[in-house]
């Protein structure tokens, strides 16, 4: 075994190494911690290339650094892990390192069926410890222990998605004129940079890492700063399932820094983020200067138009479900309420019903009875606050408004020592307001009147964002006409946030480029090679092809 560079980043509670392994383990244990025991033993089977503030300095000794970025808890604003800076120089190395591992063809020239075997494998292993993930995810995002089991329990189809995807597809001749045989195979881009943002830690890096790793590329992954510990725990796994080492790295850091240093990197074939507009806008410059392939999933404030003919109770529950799900820390959260005249009153009456029973039963975000969790930390809720405060005196608050202090009723759990916010309902808006046209990010919903179709689709159209969109009618034809007329990239019908890995997903407008899921994602990380052959005999070719012949005979040109 080799350590391939002295610095090891994490916390000593749950320890990971930057290494290059042979098959060599190391054995040595640390007196008095079994779970650093444990990792040492099982060093072999890492891919998970993280920092920690730890030197070694000889077998089993251990010389604490001094710089280090902390993951905290949201709910009680403890410290989960805490991470020291990496270099520049230690990014470009393990850029490096994953374009030899391309250029090895150990991955990226694997046959589709060794490929297809691994995502396999690495989606049971991922089934068999999700309770252990959830309560990760929940823990680094404050989001309550009942979203995170459902969601990650889903998350293995994306891998089964992607390897039944490889068994299947088939690459085709292309009807070239001539006797040439043409045909057209799908090629891994190489070295490819995924940005995952906090809301959705592991699912949104599966949505990423299982088409880019089914096309044979190498790739490096970024997650947010906030909440890496689940992604980092998904490499171990991927290296236990047999992804060769050098295929997935992730580095922890901040993305202004170590971000940008990735996509800036002239090896990198391709970066896929999930973040706002803006950040968007900056990596995207980048990214072009480097001629990489770009695919962005960035900001959201998804209009619910909801007319007369709704089931009522549904809908209420369904807009509950799109507005407050991950405490609205979402790019589809259903933001902005648009109702019909008739049915606006009674809407409004049993949705703020819905909205005082989901804040009665908040509590502790390990408790399964919890309805809604906090927001990614303090800095976020202030700025939730900022612009729900903008809007007082000019917009009426109907319900919640004020960040949670004091006792839960459900459990007693202290919301003061965390970042919570309640669910909050805001009327009397103008759609020139900035609670309507900007993220917030938070469990912030506005709701607005209209009178006809057209009046409903030009208020669910009056956004610069596009990616998500709900229409709830029991008139199908209806349905039809509206999905048609609104400007998303998904439009859901008496129903919200369905995802799937065969549906794809992306914005249009300001909310990005590209699509994630599906066969359109695996294309996005692959390129097609054309190979055409001549199959007429010597004879003939050098009768037909001589361009360069003496006489006048017409001859082929392309």
């Amino acid at each position: 075994m080799t350590i391939r560079t002295k610095q090891l980043y994490g916390h000593i509670a749950s320890i990971f190494l930057f290494v290059s392994v042979d098959s060599t383990t190391l054995t040595r244990s640390i007196e008095g911690d079994t779970h650093v025991q444990y990792c040492i033993d099982s060093i072999h089977r890492l891919i998970c290339w993280v920092r920690l503030p730890i030197l070694f300095s000889s077998p089993g000794e251990l010389i604490h650094l001094d710089a280090r970025f902390s993951v905290f808890n949201p709910a009680n604003g403890q410290i989960l892990q805490s991470f020291a800076p990496i270099s520049a120089n230690e990014v470009d190395a393990t850029i490096a390192d994953a374009q030899n591992t391309f250029n090895s063809g150990i991955w990226s020239k694997a046959p589709a069926i060794t490929r297809s075997k691994v995502l396999a494998r690495l989606a049971r292993i991922l089934e068999e410890q999700v309770p252990e993930i959830a309560r990760s995810e929940s823990l680094q995002t404050g989001r309550t222990i009942r979203e995170m089991n459902a969601q990650l329990g889903r998350l293995p189809d994306w891998l089964d998605y992607y390897a039944a995807l490889l068994r299947t597809r088939q690459d085709f001749i292309a009807p070239t004129q001539g006797k040439l045989l043409n045909y057209v195979q799908r090629v891994p881009l190489g070295v490819v940079a995924q940005i995952t943002p906090f809301n959705h830690p592991l699912l949104i890096a599966i949505k990423k890492i299982a088409p880019a790793l089914a096309a044979g590329n190498s790739v490096i992954v970024k997650p947010s700063e906030q909440a890496p510990l689940t992604v980092l725990e998904f490499a171990k796994m991927a290296a236990e399932a047999g992804l060769p080492p050098g295929v997935l790295s992730v580095i922890p850091g901040f993305g202004h820094t170590i971000g940008k240093v990735i996509v800036s990197n002239p090896l990198i074939r391709k970066v896929d983020i999930t973040a706002g507009t803006e950040t968007g806008r900056v990596l995207g410059s980048v990214v072009g200067s480097n001629l990489a392939a770009y695919t962005a999933e960035l900001g959201g404030k998804a209009p619910i138009v909801i007319f007369d003919d709704a089931d009522i109770e549904s809908a209420v529950n369904g807009t509950a479900f799109a507005s407050f799900v991950a405490s609205g820390q979402t790019c589809v959260s259903g933001t902005r309420i648009i109702v019909q005249n008739q049915i606006y009153d009674e809407f409004l009456e049993r949705f703020l019903s819905k909205v005082q029973s989901i804040r009665a039963r908040m509590g502790n975000p390990m408790n399964p009875k919890s309805t809604m969790g906090s927001v990614i930390s303090s800095r976020q809720l202030e700025r939730i606050e900022a612009m729900v405060g903008r809007a007082k005196g000019k917009n009426r608050i109907i319900a919640g408004g004020t960040r949670m202090t004091g006792k839960s009723d459900l459990d007693g759990f202290d919301f003061s020592g965390g970042s919570f916010y309640p669910p909050t309902v805001i009327t009397d808006i103008s759609v020139e307001d900035e609670l309507w046209q900007e993220e917030v990010f938070g469990p912030v919903v506005v709701v607005k009147r209209f009178t006809d179709e057209s009046e409903g689709v030009a208020l669910a159209n009056a956004c610069k964002y596009g990616l998500g969109a709900g229409i709830w009618t029991t008139d199908l034809s209806k349905a039809h006409r509206i999905a048609a007329d609104i400007e998303a990239g998904l439009c859901w019908v008496n129903t919200h946030h369905r995802n799937d890995p065969s549906s794809p997903w992306g914005g249009m407008k300001e909310s990005g480029i590209g699509r994630e899921n599906g066969l359109e994602a695996f294309e996005a990380y692959s390129q097609s090679k054309s190979t055409i052959v001549n199959v007429a005999t010597s004879e003939e070719t050098r009768t037909t092809d001589d361009w360069f012949a003496d006489g006048s005979e017409m001859r082929r040109y392309g």
